[in-house]
C-alpha cells in the first residue's frame, strides 16, 4: 500500500502549478490539428467512461481516482472534477499537491464572490490532512490576495491574518528545512502594515515596528535552514530603523545579548541536526532507508524531550510515509504517553484510521483515547461502527475491537455517577451478540471464542444480574462448540461459583459420556469424582463412581487397542525400512550366471506344472524373487550406462537436521563441479526428505573429489559420503498382471531376455570395473533365434493361475499359435 501511494504521487504535478485548461481561450488550429484533437477527445471520453465504470464497481481503487481526476482536469469539466475530488476525499486523505491543484483550479473562478468561502474551506481541509509548508504558504497568499478585509488592512482583516499566521507557525515553525518560508511571509506581512500606519501616530507605528522585531527575535531562536541569512536580514532591518549602526560588523555585534544568546543556542541545535536533515532529505535513497533515517531522527528528538519538536518531526515523516502503520502506531503511542488527552490527539487518531483503516490496533487505541477524554457515547459508537466496516488482516483484531468496546461500556456503566449519559446494560448484550454472530463462523472451537463467551456470561451474571441469561450464553455456546472440554468446564465453574451445586452436577451427568479430544474424556470423569468428593454426599459419590467406572474402563480399553495398533504399525514400518536398507545377499551375487539361469528355468517349470494352484513353497518364491532381482539389476545397469557410460554416483547420507537440505545446497557443497544430477529420496507417504540423496558426477576425478569431502559439515551436520552401489528397483506397476517374480520393465525388455537366456560373464570381465562388466554382460546372446509373433511366445503353459489371461495370443503365422512346451522352452534357453 505504501509503495502504491508513492507511485501514484509521481503521477501528479510536483509543484501544483499546472493550470487547468480553459476551453474558451484556445488559439485557432489547422485542420490536421483539429483532426488530431478530435481523436484525442474521443480517446479521452472512452477512457473516462472506463474509469467511471471501474469506480462505480470498486470505489476503493486509489489509482483509478487519481487517473480520473487527472483526465477531468485535462478536459476542463469543472463540475465533474469537483464531484470526483469530493468522492476521493471522502475515502482517502489527499496529498498536499492535490489540495494545491484543487484550490488553484477553483481560484480561476474567483470572479464569483461566493466562491471565496468554498476555496477557503478547501485550504482548511488540506492543511489538516498532512503537514506542508508549501500548502500553508499558498493558503496565506490566497487570504492576503482575495480576502477583502485582509487586503484593505482593516482591523478585523489584520486580526484574521495574524491568527492564520500563528496557526501556520504552530504547524510548521519548527520545520527545520521549510519553516523559514512561513516566518519570512509573516515578517513581510507585518512590515507591509508598518507602511499603512499614519506617520503622525508615533505610538501605533512604534508598536507595529516592535511586532516585526518580535517576529525576528522568535525566528532567530529557532533552528532552521540558513540561519545566518536571517541574522543579516534582522541587522539590516534594525539599521533601517536606526537601532543599529553597522551591518558589516561581526555576526552578533550590536545584537541584544538575549537575542545573541538565543541565536547561538539555536545555531548549536541546528548544527546537531544538519546531518540528520540531510539524510531524510536525500530522495535517491530507498524508502526503507529513508524510513529508518526518520526513526533515528525521532529517537534523537525524543531523547532531548521537546514534545513540540518531536510532533513536528512525526508529521513530516507521516507526510512522506502516509500509509506506514508502524509509524502511525508509534506516533499515537507517543502522544498518549506524553499528552494523554487533547484535541490535537483526537485529530491525529482520526487521520491515522483514515490512512490505515485496515489496522485494528489503531481503532482500538482510538476507542480508548475517546473513553479517556470522556467523549460522548454517540461519538464512541460512531467510531466503533466505522471500525466494523473495515477489513482487518486477522480475526484477533476483530475480537480485540469487540472486547475493547465491551470494556468501555462496562466501565461507563460502573462509573455512571461520574458521566453525563447513563448507559443501559442492553448495549453490552447487543455488542456481545454482534460479536458472536460476526465471529462464530471463523472462531468455532477456539480458545478466543471461548474467552468471549466466558466474559459475556460473567457480565450477564454480575452486571446484568440475570442468571437465566448467563446460562443461556453457555447453552448457546455449547450448541456451537460442544466438543470443547473447556466449554463444559467453564459452565460448571460458573454454577459452582454461584453456589448452584445441583445444577453443576446436572451438567456433569450430561457430558461425562461425551468423547473429547486427547484425554479429555478421562479428565471430565475424574473431575466429576473430585466434584462429588468436595461438594456431594456419599450417595452422590457412589452414584458418580457407578456411572464413571464403566466409562473409564471403556476408554482404557479403547486406548489400549489404539496403542497396540500403533505399535504394530510402527513395527511393520521399521521392518520395511530394514528390508529396504538390507544389502543384496552375497550368496545371490556369488552365484554364477549358469546357476541363476538353471534356477530360473526350474522355477518356471514348477509354476507351469501347478497351473492354478498358488505358489506356497517359500524356497521357490525366494528363487523367483532372486531371478527378478537379477533382471531388475541388469535393467538398472543398462539404463544407467545408456545415459553416460562414464557417469558414477556418490550417495550422500544426512541426519534429521540436514534432511532439509535442497539440491541447491548439495550443488554448492560439491563446489568442485562436475555434478551431473541430484536425486533426493523422499518418503512415499509424507513426501519429506529421508536424508538420503544420489549425486551423479561426470567423471572419476570429480567423483574422487566428492568422496574426499566425507565427514565434512553441511547445514551444521556432518555428511557421510560413499560410492553408490545401485540395488534392485521397484517393480513396474504396468506389469501388475504378471506373476510375482516375473515383472518386467518396458524399457529394459532386452536386458530381461538376456538374464533369462543365461548370458554369461567371464571372470576377467567380472574382475574389471563394474561399468565395463555390465556393458559386456549386456550383449545379446540369442541373436541367431528368429523371433516370430508376439513376445509372449516364450511363456510356459498353464500360467492362468497367476492371474495371466488364459486367452491364446494371436500370432502372425499359424505354426506359432500353439504355445511351446516346457521341453521346447528349456531347449530354446539352452541354445543361448
Amino acid at each position: 500500500m505504501e509503495e502504491e501511494t508513492l507511485t501514484l504521487e509521481s503521477q501528479l504535478p510536483t509543484d501544483g502549478d499546472e493550470p487547468m485548461p480553459d476551453m474558451a481561450h484556445q488559439s485557432p488550429q489547422s485542420d490536421s490539428d483539429s483532426d488530431s484533437d478530435s481523436d484525442d477527445d474521443a480517446r479521452d471520453n472512452l477512457q473516462l467512461q472506463t474509469l467511471e465504470t471501474e469506480l462505480s464497481t470498486n470505489p476503493s481503487n486509489y489509482d483509478a481516482h487519481i487517473q480520473y481526476i487527472n483526465l477531468l482536469r485535462k478536459t476542463g469539466d469543472i463540475e465533474k472534477l469537483r464531484r470526483a475530488r469530493e468522492a476521493m476525499s471522502d475515502l482517502f486523505p489527499l496529498i498536499p499537491v492535490m489540495w494545491q491543484e484543487w484550490a488553484r483550479d477553483e481560484s480561476s473562478l474567483i470572479s464569483r464572490t461566493e466562491a471565496f468561502p468554498a476555496i477557503e474551506k478547501l485550504y482548511e481541509r488540506g492543511v489538516s490532512d498532512y503537514l506542508s509548508a508549501s500548502l500553508w504558504s499558498d493558503y496565506l497568499d490566497f487570504i492576503q490576495e482575495y480576502d477583502a478585509s485582509v487586503k484593505d488592512c482593516s482591523p478585523a482583516g489584520i486580526s484574521k491574518a495574524r491568527d492564520l499566521f500563528e496557526r501556520a507557525l504552530t504547524a510548521t515553525g519548527l520545520h527545520v528545512s521549510e519553516g523559514s518560508k512561513i516566518w519570512e511571509a509573516y515578517r513581510d506581512f507585518e512590515q507591509a502594515i508598518v507602511h499603512t500606519v499614519n506617520e503622525s501616530d508615533i505610538q501605533a507605528k512604534e508598536k507595529q515596528i516592535q511586532r516585526v522585531r518580535s517576529i525576528f527575535h522568535r525566528q532567530l531562536s529557532v533552528p532552521h535552514l540558513d540561519m545566518r541569512s536571517t541574522l543579516l536580514a534582522y541587522k539590516t532591518w534594525e539599521v533601517e530603523q536606526g537601532s543599529m549602526a553597522d551591518v558589516q560588523s561581526g555576526d552578533l555585534d550590536g545584537v541584544p545579548s538575549h537575542v545573541a544568546s538565543a541565536y547561538q543556542k539555536a545555531l548549536d541545535m541546528y548544527n546537531a541536526r544538519v546531518n540528520l536533515e540531510e539524510k531524510i532529505s536525500t530522495l535517491d535513497k530507498a524508502d526503507t532507508e529513508r524510513f529508518q533515517e526518520y526513526m533515528n531522527y525521532l529517537k534523537f528528538e525524543q531523547s532531548l524531550g521537546d514534545p513540540a519538536r518531536v510532533q513536528v518531526l512525526y508529521e513530516r515523516a507521516i507526510t512522506d510515509f502516509p500509509v506506514s502503520s508502524d509509524l502511525w502506531l508509534d506516533y499515537t503511542r507517543y502522544l498518549d504517553k506524553t499528552f494523554k488527552v487533547g484535541n490535537a490527539i483526537s485529530k491525529v487518531y482520526s487521520r491515522a484510521v483514515r490512512n490505515c483503516p485496515w489496522v485494528g490496533q489503531l481503532w482500538v487505541r482510538y476507542l480508548l483515547y475517546m473513553e479517556r477524554s470522556r467523549a460522548s457515547e454517540k461519538e464512541i459508537a460512531a467510531v466503533f461502527e466505522k471500525a466494523l466496516q473495515c477489513t482487518f488482516s486477522t480475526l484477533d483484531e476483530y475480537l480485540d475491537l469487540f472486547l475493547t468496546r465491551v470494556d468501555g461500556l462496562r466501565r461507563r456503566i460502573l462509573l455512571s455517577s461520574e458521566v453525563e449519559d447513563v448507559l443501559d446494560y442492553s448495549l453490552v448484550r447487543e455488542t456481545f451478540q454482534l460479536a458472536s454472530d460476526y465471529l462464530s463462523p471463523h472462531l468455532k472451537n477456539t480458545d478466543a471464542f471461548l474467552r468471549l463467551h466466558t466474559y459475556w456470561a460473567r457480565l450477564e451474571l454480575t452486571l446484568g444480574k440475570d442468571l437465566v441469561a448467563a446460562r443461556g450464553v453457555w447453552e448457546t455456546f455449547l450448541k456451537i462448540c460442544g466438543s470443547m472440554l473447556e466449554a463444559w468446564g467453564g459452565y460448571i465453574a460458573m454454577e459452582i461459583e454461584s453456589g448452584h451445586i445441583k445444577e453443576a452436577r446436572s451438567i456433569y451427568k450430561r457430558c461425562y459420556s461425551k468423547r473429547f479430544p486427547g484425554t479429555g474424556s478421562e479428565d471430565i470423569c475424574h473431575a466429576w469424582l473430585r466434584f462429588e468428593r468436595e461438594f456431594g454426599t456419599l450417595e452422590d459419590l457412589d452414584h458418580a463412581t457407578q456411572k464413571v467406572t464403566p466409562r473409564l474402563e471403556e476408554l482404557q480399553l479403547l486406548r489400549s487397542r489404539e496403542e497396540s495398533k500403533l505399535a504394530e504399525r510402527e513395527s511393520i514400518s521399521e521392518k520395511n525400512t530394514r528390508e529396504k536398507r538390507r544389502p543384496t545377499s552375497d550368496i545371490t551375487l556369488e552365484q554364477s550366471p549358469a546357476k541363476r539361469r538353471k534356477d530360473a528355468v526350474q522355477n518356471l517349470n514348477k509354476v507351469g506344472e501347478k497351473g492354478k494352484a498358488h505358489v506356497s513353497n517359500s524356497v521357490e518364491k525366494q528363487k523367483i524373487e532372486e531371478t527378478n532381482a537379477e533382471v531388475e539389476k541388469t535393467c538398472g545397469k543398462k539404463e544407467e550406462h545408456s545415459k553416460d557410460s562414464n557417469q558414477e554416483k556418490a550417495r550422500v547420507y544426512t541426519d534429521q537436521c540436514t534432511a532439509f537440505a535442497t539440491s541447491e545446497d548439495l550443488t554448492k557443497f560439491f563446489s568442485d563441479g562436475g555434478v551431473g544430477g541430484i536425486r533426493i529420496l523422499r518418503d512415499k507417504f509424507t513426501g519429506k526428505s529421508r536424508g538420503l540423496a544420489y549425486v551423479d558426477f561426470l567423471d572419476d576425478a570429480h567423483l574422487a573429489a566428492a568422496i574426499s569431502k566425507n565427514k565434512e559439515t553441511l547445514l551444521g551436520r556432518k555428511l557421510s559420503i560413499a560410492r553408490s552401489e545401485p540395488k534392485r528397483g521397484k517393480r513396474d506397476l504396468s506389469d501388475r498382471n504378471l506373476p510375482h517374480g516375473l515383472a518386467r520393465r518396458p524399457d529394459c525388455t532386452d536386458a530381461a531376455k538376456d538374464s533369462a537366456s543365461g548370458e554369461s560373464v567371464s571372470s576377467s570381465q567380472q574382475s574389471g570395473p563394474p561399468h565395463a562388466a555390465q556393458s559386456n554382460a549386456r550383449k545379446p546372446r540369442v541373436e541367431h533365434i528368429q523371433l516370430k509373433g508376439k513376445n509372449t511366445f516364450a511363456l510356459p503353459r498353464n500360467v492362468a493361475a497367476l492371474n495371466l489371461s488364459s486367452k491364446k495370443p494371436e500370432t502372425e503365422e499359424k505354426h506359432d499359435e500353439q504355445p511351446k512346451s516346457n521341453d521346447e522352452f528349456r531347449k530354446m534357453l539352452s541354445q543361448g
